[in-house]
C-alpha cells in the first residue's frame, strides 16, 4: 500500500496542477497539414518537455523565465527551433515541420512490447492506467494482468507470461536488475509488489522479443524508469484500513529528498471479514525508503534509491503428509535495497548510463521444519549509446553481478542441511536500430553471458523488425534467444547444469488512432535444455527438458466512443506443453489457462469529482495431477471469474487536497478455486485425501483517506 496516494494524486492533480507557465499547441507537417504524432517538444537546455499525441497537440509546464527557444524534433522532418519569451502567461504555438529527405520516419518496434508511462504519448497503457486498475490497489503486477499474453495466478500474484512459469519474468529498475521484486510469502499465498508505481514515470512491459539489454528471463521484461527530480514539496498522509503511512518530499532547485514509512497491519481487517486461512498472526509489515536525487549538469541525473523492510505472518497451513491435517507456520521476511544510478548526455552523439546496486533478502519460516534463506546480489552495470548518424544508432553495455544463496534446512528429525551457492555472473550486449527507409526499422543486437557457478556461457542474437503500413498502422516481427540460470531450489541438488534457454518468435500488427488502440500478436516459444529429473531424485537433474507455447493475444482500447468513459478488454488463447522437471511425460502446466479475458472500464463523474473503476478477469480451467488416477496432470479446476469495483473521491480537507479511495474485489463473491493438494500418504482407504487451494479470503475490501498536505485546492465542476 506503500505510497498509495502518489497514485491517485499522480492522476487526479494533473488536471488541477498549475506551473508558471504553459507552453501548449499542435504540430503538423507543412503542406498537407497532416498532424504528427509522438513529435518530441522541449525547451533547449532543460528538462521541461513533452510529446504530441494523437491529435498532433502537445502541453507541458515550466518554471523557466525570460528567453527561451522551443525545439520539435520528429524523425523524418528537420528539426524545429522557435524563441519564445517566458513571463508566466500561456504560449500558444502552431508548429509545421518541413520532411526532410535526409532523416527517416520513425517506426516503432512493438513485436512483444506494452508502453506505459508519460513521456510517450501513443502507447497502449500510460502510468494513470497502470494505477487505477480495479482490483489492483496500486500492485503493478496485478495491473498488468490485465494485458494480453498474462493470466491470473490467484495462488501465486505473479506475472505469468504466455505459458512462462513466475521465474521466467525478470524485473528491471533503471537498467537495473530487481532480485526480489515480491514480498516473500508461503505456499499459495499471492505475493504483492515491493515497489510503488508512483515513483516510476514510465513502465515498459515485454511479454517476449525484448531487447539484448536485458537478460536472464526467458519468457518476459518488466522495465520500470524511476521519476526524476521532485518538481515541488510535499507531505502526504495516508489512513486506511490496513495501515497507515507518511512521506515527505522536499525539493529544491536542482535536488530532491523523498522519504516514507508506511505500516500495515491485517489484524484488525481479518477479524471481522471472512477469512478462508486460520491466522495465527496476520500479515504485518513495516517500509522504509529514501530517495534522492541531483542534477549534476543540464543533462547529467544522479539518483540513490534506498528501501527496506520487516514482514511477518503465522498461519496454520496443510500438513504434507495428511493434507486434512493443520500445522502452525510463521514467516519473517527482512529486505533491503538500494541502487545508484546515473546518466549523462556527452556532446551531440554520445550518452551513457551506469549504476551499482546492494540487495539483501532473508526469509526465516518456522513450522514441523526450520528454513532460513538469505539471498544477496552486487552489481554494477554501464551503458554507452551512440547515434552514429539518421540512420544508425548504437547501444552497447556491460553488467556484472555477484550473487550468493544460503540455505540453513533442519527437518522434523532435527537434520539440518546447508546449502551456500556463489555466482559471478558478466553479461555485455550490442544492439543497433537501423533506419532502412521511411517506413523500415530494424534493431539487431546480441547478448553474451558467463556464470561461474555453472562454469557455463551463451551467445543469444536478437533481431526485430517493424513496417508502418500507414498513418498509425504499422506490423514488427521480433525474434531471439533468451537463456536463465536455473532456479536455486534446483542449484541446491545439483549444479552440473546449463542454463535454460526458450527462442522466440512474435509477429504484432497494431493500430492507434483517434484515441482508439488495436492489437493483435501471434507468437511461439520453443523451449530448450530445461532442468528436468526423474521423480524423488532432484540430483540427478540434467537439461534434457522441452516444451512449447504459443498462441495469440488480441487488445482493443476505446478512448472515444463513450464521453467521459475509457475502456480496454485483452484476450489471449494459449497453447502449451512441458516435459521438465519431474513430470513423467509433457503435459500444460498447472499455473497455464487456455483462455484468458479482462475486460478494464473507467468512468469519470465529473459532477461527483469521482473516478469509478471496474475490472472483469476470466481465466479457462487449469490442470492439476490427482495421484488418484493413473494419467498425469488430468484434472480440471472450475473456470476463474472476477469482478471488481472501486472509486476515488477528490475533495478537500481544511483546505489540502484529499481523495478518499474505496476498493472491493469479487464483488459477486465468486467461489474460486486454483487447484489441489493431495496428502504424499494414502488414508486408510488407498485414496490420497485432497485439500482445495483458495484464496485466503474471497472478497476483500479497502478504504483509504489519501491528505496532501501543502497542496491547496478548490474544486470545481470542470476540473476533472
Amino acid at each position: 500500500m506503500r505510497n498509495f496516494i502518489f497514485l491517485l494524486i499522480g492522476f487526479l492533480s494533473l488536471q488541477t496542477l498549475a506551473a508558471q507557465t504553459t507552453i501548449s499547441g499542435t504540430i503538423s507537417e507543412k503542406g498537407s497539414s497532416e498532424l504528427i504524432i509522438g513529435a518530441n517538444v522541449y525547451l533547449q537546455n532543460t528538462f521541461d518537455g513533452s510529446s504530441s499525441d494523437v491529435d498532433g497537440a502537445f502541453s507541458f509546464e515550466t518554471s523557466e523565465k525570460g528567453e527561451a527557444v522551443v525545439v520539435v524534433s520528429y524523425l523524418g522532418y528537420k528539426n524545429f527551433e522557435q524563441s519564445v519569451h517566458l513571463t508566466g502567461d500561456a504560449v500558444e504555438l502552431e508548429i509545421k515541420l518541413k520532411p526532410d529527405a535526409a532523416t527517416l520516419q520513425a517506426v516503432t518496434i512493438t513485436a512483444g512490447a506494452f508502453e506505459a508511462g508519460d513521456e510517450n504519448k501513443v502507447v497502449v497503457l500510460n502510468s494513470v492506467d497502470i494505477a487505477t486498475v480495479a482490483g489492483s490497489l496500486a500492485d503493478i503486477s496485478a495491473a498488468m494482468n490485465t494485458l494480453p499474453g498474462t493470466q491470473r495466478v490467484g495462488e501465486s500474484g505473479q506475472l505469468f507470461v504466455r505459458g512462462g512459469a513466475a521465474y521466467e519474468t525478470g524485473t528491471f529498475i533503471d537498467g537495473m536488475y530487481a532480485q526480489n521484486p515480491y514480498n516473500s510469502s508461503t505456499g499459495n499465498l499471492p505475493a504483492r509488489g515491493r515497489f510503488s508505481p508512483f515513483i516510476f514515470k514510465g513502465m515498459s512491459f515485454s511479454t517476449g522479443g525484448y531487447s539484448a539489454e536485458y537478460g536472464q528471463a526467458l519468457s518476459s521484461a518488466l522495465i520500470l524508469n524511476s521519476q526524476d527530480l521532485a518538481e515541488e514539496t510535499l507531505t502526504s498522509v495516508s489512513l486506511m484500513s490496513v495501515g497507515g503511512g507518511i512521506s515527505h518530499t522536499q525539493a529544491w532547485d536542482k535536488t530532491s529528498v523523498a522519504v516514507s514509512i508506511d505500516y500495515t497491519n491485517l489484524a484488525p481487517y481479518t477479524s471481522i471479514a471472512p477469512q478462508n486461512i486460520d491466522w495465527k498472526k496476520a500479515p504485518e509489515s513495516l517500509n522504509t525508503q529514501f530517495i534522492f536525487r541531483q542534477q549534476t549538469s543540464k543533462t547529467g541525473l544522479l539518483k540513490i534509491y534506498a528501501m527496506g523492510s520487516r514482514s511477518q505472518m503465522g498461519l496454520e497451513y496443510a500438513n504434507a503428509k495428511d493434507v486434512q491435517q493443520s500445522l502452525p507456520l510463521s514467516l519473517q521476511n527482512d529486505n533491503y535495497f538500494t541502487q545508484a544510478t546515473y546518466r549523462e548526455v556527452l556532446g551531440d552523439k554520445w550518452s551513457i548510463k551506469g549504476g551499482g546496486g546492494y540487495t539483501l533478502n532473508e526469509d526465516k519460516i518456522n513450522a514441523d521444519f526450520a528454513l532460513n534463506q538469505r539471498q544477496q546480489t552486487l552489481q554494477s552495470r554501464a551503458t554507452i549509446t551512440f547515434q552514429a548518424n539518421d540512420h544508425i544508432h548504437l547501444k552497447a553495455g556491460g553488467i556484472g553481478m555477484q550473487k550468493r544463496f544460503e540455505e540453513v534446512f533442519m527437518d522434523t528429525e532435527a537434520e539440518e542441511f546447508k546449502t551456500d551457492l556463489s555466482d559471478t555472473y558478466t553479461a555485455a550486449f550490442v544492439e543497433s536500430d537501423i533506419y532502412f527507409s521511411k517506413k523500415l526499422v530494424g534493431r539487431v543486437g546480441g547478448r553474451m553471458e558467463y556464470s561461474s557457478l555453472l562454469n557455463a556461457s551463451n551467445i543469444a542474437p536478437r533481431l526485430s523488425l517493424a513496417y508502418q503500413l500507414r498513418d498509425g498502422e504499422q506490423v514488427s516481427f521480433a525474434t531471439g534467444q533468451f537463456y536463465q540460470s536455473p532456479e536455486n531450489e534446483q542449484l541446491r541438488f545439483t549444479q552440473a547444469l546449463d542454463f535454460e534457454q526458450a527462442d522466440h518468435y512474435i509477429l504484432n500488427y497494431q493500430r492507434i488512432k483517434n484515441d482508439r488502440t488495436f492489437r493483435i500478436e501471434g507468437y511461439l516459444k520453443d523451449y530448450k535444455s530445461l532442468v528436468k529429473y526423474e521423480a524423488a531424485t532432484p540430483w540427478f537433474a540434467d537439461n534434457s527438458g522441452k516444451g512449447y507455447a504459443r498462441g495469440v493475444d488480441v487488445f482493443f482500447r476505446d478512448k472515444k466512443s463513450i464521453k467521459n468513459g475509457d475502456y480496454w478488454v485483452s484476450y489471449s488463447y494459449l497453447d502449451t506443453e512441458r516435459d521438465y522437471r519431474d513430470y513423467p511425460s509433457a503435459s500444460a502446466p498447472n499455473f497455464a489457462s487456455t483462455h484468458n479475458f479482462s475486460a478494464v472500464y473507467k468512468h469519470w463523474l465529473a459532477d461527483w469529482n469521482t473516478l469509478l473503476g471496474l475490472t472483469y478477469s476470466y481465466g479457462s480451467p487449469r490442470s492439476y495431477n490427482d495421484p488418484n488416477t493413473a494419467a498425469f496432470n488430468t484434472g480440471q479446476t472450475k473456470p476463474y471469474n472476477d469482478l471488481s469495483i472501486n472509486f476515488s473521491h477528490l475533495t478537500n480537507l481544511f483546505g489540502q487536497m484529499t481523495i478518499l479511495h474505496v476498493s472491493a474485489s469479487n464483488i459477486l463473491n465468486l467461489k474460486n478455486t486454483f487447484g489441489y493438494e493431495f496428502s504424499q500418504e494414502v488414508n486408510e482407504d488407498g485414496i490420497f485425501e485432497s485439500r482445495a487451494i483458495t484464496p485466503s479470503s474471497n472478497q476483500f475490501f479497502f478504504v483509504g483517506l489519501f491528505v496532501s498536505i501543502g497542496q491547496e485546492y478548490t474544486i470545481t465542476k470542470d476540473d476533472l
